[in-house]
């Protein structure tokens, strides 16, 4: 393998000349940068990344911080996130933050503070407000995919769109008995709060604002599982669900399959995300895609870095109802 000098001589420049072509520190006109970066590979030669951050100032390195990497949603989105970095030729250091732990604790107040990246993106976070502070104090541009809109760039399904689809998809059928369930408590998500809005607003201008039933539970399978047999072991229960996402939904229905209630002629069924399991279940839901928010999280947050003083921009992407099987008009023997 060759050295810079190499290089240089190879394709007839001087050795400053070479090294801005490879680092991009300085005006290279492009026949030039062309001749040297094929003289490089042709030498196998690869510019460090330490020279090229003393030369331009960056370092070539995206920070992700998301409190979990081992659930759906959150690996698809580091998956898109992945690939369009690679495509760039950009590395990733990933940040596991998971609430309510010393080590997120360290992330926002240590290892942030070190800025090894160019930018940063924020995956799903529900921040406290000296988190949101600790961001801002980087000084690094900062995209936040399902956060809240204002502060800093945002990327995400359009939550009550999704959902006012998914409660009108029912509505259409026939259906007037319609539960929301999921999210509750004291620390519920933000993105859980919108989508029940849009479940309210949906059902009110359908005049079925007194009709409108919100079911908390935790927003894991299980969770739903467990909301969905209380729910459904009473008489008077809904003919319709919506989960405030796939996994709550699921839960609903292999509680109703229990229970001997059948989905979906006697309950349907509508989820939010579609999960690697909902066409296993055959779930009707609406399709958002995490990868593609990765990736447009991505773009978002190199414009950012090429022009700092970028205004915040707030992207909604619309979900796509995918009708399967879990959704039918109401049984009107019941």
């Amino acid at each position: 393998m060759g050295g810079i000098a190499d290089v240089a001589k190879r394709a007839g420049v001087s050795k400053a000349t070479a090294s801005r072509a490879l680092t991009g520190a300085g005006y290279v006109s492009p026949t030039t940068r062309q001749k040297v970066v094929s003289a490089a590979r042709e030498l196998g030669y690869v510019a460090s990344t330490s020279a090229v951050s003393l030369a331009t100032g960056r370092t070539r390195n995206v920070g992700v911080i998301m409190p979990y990497v081992n659930r759906w949603f959150f690996a698809e989105v580091l998956e898109g996130i992945q690939r369009s970095l690679l495509e760039r030729d950009l590395d990733l250091t990933l940040y596991d933050a998971k609430p309510g732990t010393v080590g997120r604790q360290r992330i926002f107040d240590d290892y942030l503070a070190r800025k090894r990246f160019d930018g940063l993106i924020a995956v799903g976070l529900e921040p406290a407000d000296h988190e949101i502070e600790r961001m801002h104090a980087i000084d690094r541009p900062v995209v936040m995919i399902v956060g809240d809109e204002g502060t800093t760039c945002t990327v995400g399904i359009d939550d009550d769109h999704a959902v006012r689809r998914a409660t009108e998809h029912l509505i259409g059928l026939g259906h007037t008995d319609i539960a929301f369930l999921g999210g509750g408590g004291a620390d519920w998500a933000m993105v859980d709060r919108r989508r029940l809005s849009g479940y309210e607003a949906a059902m009110a201008e359908a005049g079925l604002a007194d009709r409108a039933q919100h079911v908390q539970s935790e927003v894991t399978l299980p969770g739903g599982y467990a909301a969905a047999a209380d729910l459904l072991g009473d008489t008077r229960r809904p003919t319709a669900v919506v989960g405030v996402c796939d996994e709550v939904a699921i839960g609903a229905m292999i509680a109703a399959r229990r229970l001997g209630i059948r989905v979906p002629s006697e309950l349907s069924v509508v989820g939010i995300d579609d999960h690697e399991f909902a066409e296993m279940f055959s779930l009707t839901t609406l399709e958002q895609i995490p990868r593609e928010q990765g990736s447009a999280a991505v773009d978002l947050l190199l414009q950012q870095i090429a022009q700092p003083d970028r205004p915040p921009v707030d992207v909604r992407l619309k979900a796509r109802l995918v009708v399967r099987a879990s959704t039918a008009p109401p049984d009107t023997r019941a």
